[in-house]
């Protein structure tokens, strides 16, 4: 049995697969000092990419063995205070991947078809002779920022609509049947849809900014399903307001939970509060995987799903 410490809040799911036989404490106050008072002697973190975990709360966990992040995201982990440390950090790749293209494709049709206001005027009794013709997303470019778990599947749904598909990223991957273009304007330019699934932190920053959506263009549309931090939030509102961009839907944006006042002012814009991966099937997923990377570090074995940057790292002490 060991002490493993929540920064988040527990599900059903994770507490049927470890609480018979390890002693949970879901501690959601933010400081070093809490955590310490809290859980001292915790042997596993578990938090998510936006909450994280800093150096100082690393050092008021002597004991800590583990850090490991539910969902994909892992961008407020300090990662260079972890490896000297010898934690070693996993995260829940591939455990959310369907979920969230799945959410992607919904939020890319909500905004094409332009669903939230035909479903409000529906209701108020407007008839379709009153509403214009919407786009459809089948054989349109479809531009992917990000092909990992999330973006590789999405481009698999996006296949389905027989849409054109390419992506960038830092390196090609070969191994993919899509057109890889090595910069992102560029590939603004040649999409009618951009869909963002890359995770945040400083490398991604305000990826999507005015230029990026100026080449997208008045035909184009947005999703952000990645980190709110990818896109400028102050580019995309006025990008919306002068008609830069035909559309926009944002399952991620800055200043989480609340809303930034000037997408809540923009025309065309569907959001939806990170729920992409709130599934039961994904809690279910991500807590068997947090189970397996676990088990491993007590048996003195690799973790499962270690994070990029500690592939091939030493197991934990």
């Amino acid at each position: 049995m060991v002490e493993i410490l929540f920064r988040i809040p527990l599900t059903d799911a994770v507490r049927q697969v470890l609480e018979s036989r390890h002693a949970l404490h879901e501690v959601t106050e933010t400081g070093p000092a809490t955590l310490a008072a809290r859980c001292g002697g915790a042997r596993v973190l578990v938090t998510n990419g936006t909450i994280g975990a800093s150096r100082a709360e690393m050092e008021a966990l002597p004991e800590l063995a583990m850090i490991c992040c539910l969902g994909t995201g892992y961008e407020n982990v300090d990662i260079e205070a972890a490896r000297a440390r010898g934690i070693i950090v996993t995260h829940g790749a591939g455990s959310n991947a369907a979920a969230v293209a799945d959410h992607a494709m919904a939020l890319l049709l909500a905004a094409m078809r332009d669903l939230p206001w035909l479903d409000r005027e529906a209701r108020q009794g407007l008839w379709r002779d009153n509403v214009g013709v919407r786009p459809i997303p089948t054989g349109k470019r479809l531009g992917l920022l990000g092909l990992g778990a999330v973006g590789e599947k999405i481009a698999r749904r996006a296949a389905g609509f027989d849409m054109t598909i390419a992506y960038h990223t830092r390196r090609p991957r070969p191994e993919v049947p899509w057109r890889h273009v090595g910069s992102l304007p560029v590939l603004a330019e040649q999409s009618d849809c951009l869909i963002v699934a890359v995770p945040g932190g400083p490398a991604t920053f305000h990826m999507v900014d005015a230029a990026v959506l100026q080449a997208l263009g008045p035909q184009g549309f947005l999703v952000n399903v990645g980190r709110g931090s990818v896109v400028d939030s102050a580019a995309l509102a006025t990008a919306l307001q002068e008609g830069t961009i035909a559309g926009a839907a944002l399952d991620v944006f800055e200043g989480e939970p609340e809303i930034p006042p000037a997408l809540l002012a923009a025309p065309r814009l569907v959001i939806t509060p990170h729920v992409a991966a709130w599934a039961p099937e994904v809690r279910t997923a991500s807590a068997e995987l947090l189970r397996q990377n676990i088990e491993a570090l007590l048996a003195g074995m690799p973790p499962v799903s270690p994070v990029p940057e500690m592939r091939g790292a030493a197991v934990a002490a």
